[in-house]
This record gives C-alpha cells, sequence and structure tokens, in this order.
C-alpha cells in the first residue's frame, strides 16, 4: 500500500524560505499551504520561487489562519523569527489547528529555561492538539550532535570549546535586529547588551548540549561584544550603509560550568561580512582523548534548511507537547520519500 506524501505549509517566504520550499519539493513533500507578508512573493505560485517550469498549483498568502483553516497539513516549517516572545502567536497557530511545526527560531532550539512560561503555554495547547512544536536549524547537528557523537568516543571530559561564525545578510532582518546590525555603540549596550531577556543562541545551544549529553548546570552567563567594521560596509538586509564603528553585528561568548566538572565555552559571530570573509565551525574537546574539529565554510544556510526538512518525520512521529530535538533521535539523511520515514 503506498503511502500518502506529508501535506507542508512552508511559514515564511524570504530568503530561507525559498530553499525550504525547493528541498520539500525535492524530497517528496507535498506543499500545501505558503505563507509570507512580503509583497514580492504574496500572489506567486510556488513554482516560481522554486524555479520550476509552469504552475505548482499554490499561491504565497498574507492570511495565515485562513492557510491553516483551508489546508489539511501533517507539518509547518516557520522561518519568521529568532526569539520565543516573537514566535509564540505563530507556534500557537500551527497548534490550534493540530498541525506539527518546526522552527529556524534560534531560541526554540532549547526554549525552556529563557522562555519558559511561553514554552509551557506552548507545551500544553500542543498536548492537547496532539501535535509537535520544537526548533531546529544548523545548530542541531553542528553545535550540538556532532558535538554528542565526539564526546562518546572521550573516556574523560573536562572543557568543550566551540566557535561558530554566519553572514547575518544571508537569514533576514529578524535575524539582524537581535544582533544589533546598524546599532551606534551606545545604542548596542542598552538594546543587546544589558538586555537581559535576549539569550545569545549559544545560550539555548549549550543548554541543548548540556541536556543532550545529561549534564547538570550550575552556572551558566553570556558576553555580548558588538563587531565593528573599520570602513564603511552595506547591509542589502538593512537596505543601509553602516558607518564604520557602528555594529555590524555581535560576538556571543557563553560559558557554562557543570557539577560534573565539564566547562563548555561556546562563541557565535554573527555579522554583516566585509569581503573575504567566510563562515567557520571549529570544536575541541578537552579531556583523555583530545579531539579537534574544523568545518571548513559550511554552507550554514543549506545546512540549516536540509536540517528542518530531515526532521519532519521526527516530529510527526514524537510525541505531543513542545519537544526538544535533544530528546529525539540524531538527524538523518533523507535517502527516500519523506513520507517513507513515518
Amino acid at each position: 500500500m503506498q503511502k500518502e506524501k506529508i501535506r507542508v505549509i512552508q511559514y515564511g517566504c524570504g530568503k530561507m524560505g525559498k530553499i525550504f520550499l525547493r528541498y520539500l519539493h525535492e524530497n517528496g513533500a507535498q506543499i500545501v499551504g505558503a505563507i509570507d507578508n512580503s509583497p514580492d512573493v504574496v500572489g506567486k505560485d510556488i513554482a516560481q520561487i522554486i524555479g520550476l517550469e509552469g504552475e505548482y498549483g499554490v499561491c504565497v498568502e498574507n492570511d495565515a489562519e485562513k492557510v491553516f483553516r483551508e489546508n489539511q497539513a501533517d507539518a509547518c516549517i516557520i522561518a519568521i523569527a529568532s526569539l520565543m516572545t516573537d514566535m509564540e502567536p505563530h507556534f500557537s497557530l500551527a497548534a490550534k489547528y493540530g498541525v506539527n511545526a518546526i522552527s529556524t527560531c534560534e531560541e526554540a532550539f532549547f526554549p525552556a529555561n529563557t522562555s519558559r512560561d511561553i514554552t509551557e503555554r506552548l507545551d500544553t495547547l500542543a498536548k492537547e492538539n496532539k501535535c509537535t512544536l520544537t526548533g531546529s536549524g544548523y545548530q542541531d547537528v553542528f553545535w550540538g550532535n556532532l558535538i554528542t557523537v565526539l564526546a562518546g568516543a572521550t573516556h574523560k571530559i573536562t572543557k568543550i570549546k566551540g566557535i561558530s561564525s554566519y553572514n547575518v545578510e544571508e537569514y533576514g532582518i529578524a535575524l539582524a535586529k537581535v544582533h544589533g546590525v546598524g546599532l551606534t555603540p551606545e545604542e548596542f549596550d542598552v538594546q543587546i547588551a544589558q538586555n537581559a531577556e535576549l539569550p545569545s543562541y549559544m545560550w539555548n545551544s549549550n543548554e541543548w548540549l548540556c541536556d543532550k549529553l545529561g549534564l547538570t548546570i550550575t552556572s551558566i552567563e553570556q558576553r555580548l561584544v558588538p563587531t565593528t567594521h573599520k570602513e564603511t560596509i552595506n547591509s542589502v538586509t538593512l537596505g543601509a550603509d553602516i558607518p564604520a564603528g557602528n555594529a555590524t553585528g555581535m560576538s556571543a561568548v557563553v560559558t557554562v560550568q557543570t557539577a560534573e566538572g565539564i566547562e563548555i565555552v561556546t562563541e557565535c559571530i554573527g555579522k554583516v561580512y566585509p569581503l573575504g570573509d567566510v563562515d567557520q565551525n571549529d570544536w575541541e574537546i578537552t579531556g583523555e582523548p583530545s579531539t579537534t574539529v574544523i568545518i571548513h565554510q559550511p554552507a550554514t544556510v543549506e545546512l540549516t534548511c536540509a536540517t528542518l526538512v530531515n526532521r519532519l518525520p521526527d516530529i510527526i512521529k514524537a510525541d505531543p507537547g513542545f519537544i526538544s530535538t535533544s530528546r529525539m533521535d540524531i538527524a538523518q539523511y533523507r535517502s527516500k520519500s519523506l513520507e517513507q520515514y513515518i
């Protein structure tokens, strides 16, 4: 008996959404709805966005509730925000209609502590409507599962250190704003560095890693520092030039101490790249034995999109609620059409 294709709504059809749509199509998903509020894409058949000949039969709409109400979907990919305060209404909408949802929202990767009340509300709503909500992305594999696997080959660990960088221009305005792009040093200090409600992405990632490794956090702290450039640099995402000395993004260093004696120190650098800069992802496990892994120039955007699409069978099979991917199997490559993994 032939299985029915996974029916998916793409929520956000911007820079990353275009990649999601193509990956979904090429992985055998049936795209039943597409949502965005940009006049550049609203009303377009998604075939135009993906680059397919002819028509797919699904046009981008700006009425999210209408799309959920009129299209019975198994899952939804939400690619529109970086913080749980912004994501709650969108997760809630998916849960209201019993649609499993996975988001690129970086805080959603492990929000149980940084946005406890929101996570608990969403967890209750998802359980009531028998669906799963979660966050995933590049960090799922390259800041999480990769380190977990390396730890599995280590006898004794004393420290885990990681550094990762990415170009904020490739992700959209939501990510650029939480990195303080374009702010003066004084504005950055008030709006970003001193903002206790703004967890850096490594904060949530480190908590995910501790959950996966069974470590007990005794303390966690972050330091947010603006990145700058000595010359004026243009940001296509902002649609403006960033004067020399203003923030092109930020460096976030998160330090975790654990009851097990393992220290985790991680840094993520998200900024508008000057000519010549490339993404990096370097990790070092100190212990017996010590291991260093360097991912040369990772394609961070595409890796993020592929991870979420590959995760769709996992969230469909997971227990209802807001469930971190730290409680799911390691992300897997899907060589067959997605429905074959349900």
